[in-house]
């Protein structure tokens, strides 16, 4: 009994897998989003797997920064505010959602996602979601799981200093 109460302890109190412990842990998925340059990566197995041009906010604090988690992902969103169902080409969320919990929300307010305007890739035009190309949201979609880490900034730093403040990288 004591031996199983020692692993449990070491688990969830001392192990750096306890769920709620520091994340992401080097070679973890994260996800780094640049306000400045409007640009993201997708950091993972300690290293940049790749970098694609957003949109951001029409204003600076339309896009929350800081630091958050995957908390929802959809294939065809619904878009709730004009009634357009998922697959719709008037819908303006794409083909995919990947919400996270930015401002204590529940991952469906903020989010990444597809468009169905792909001229507005790279500038500042949303109500504060971030837009990615379809192709681009489908292709990582299944590659960042529930729970990964986010970080929003608005930042001169190059993404893999980002990365390294946040430890996602060695």
């Amino acid at each position: 009994m004591l031996k199983a109460f020692s692993a449990l302890v070491f688990t969830f109190f001392i192990s750096p897998i306890w769920p709620l412990g520091p994340n992401p842990l080097p070679g973890d998925p994260f996800v780094i989003v640049n306000k400045t340059t409007n640009e993201m990566a997708f950091v993972n197995e300690n290293r940049i797997q790749t970098v694609v041009n957003v949109a951001t906010g029409k204003t600076e604090e339309l896009t929350p920064e800081g630091i958050f988690t995957i908390t929802v992902k959809a294939p065809n969103p619904y878009y709730r505010k004009k009634d357009i169902p998922g697959g719709s080409p008037e819908n303006p969320l794409g083909t995919r959602w990947i919400g996270f919990d930015a401002e204590e929300t529940d991952g469906r307010i903020y989010g990444l996602h597809g468009t169905n305007q792909p001229e507005s890739i790279g500038k500042n035009v949303s109500n504060g979601c971030i837009r990615l190309q379809n192709e681009a949201i489908e292709s990582l979609y299944d590659l960042i799981p529930l729970g990964t880490k986010i970080v929003v900034v608005k930042s001169n730093k190059s993404f893999e200093e980002i990365a390294r403040e946040h430890h996602a990288l060695n």
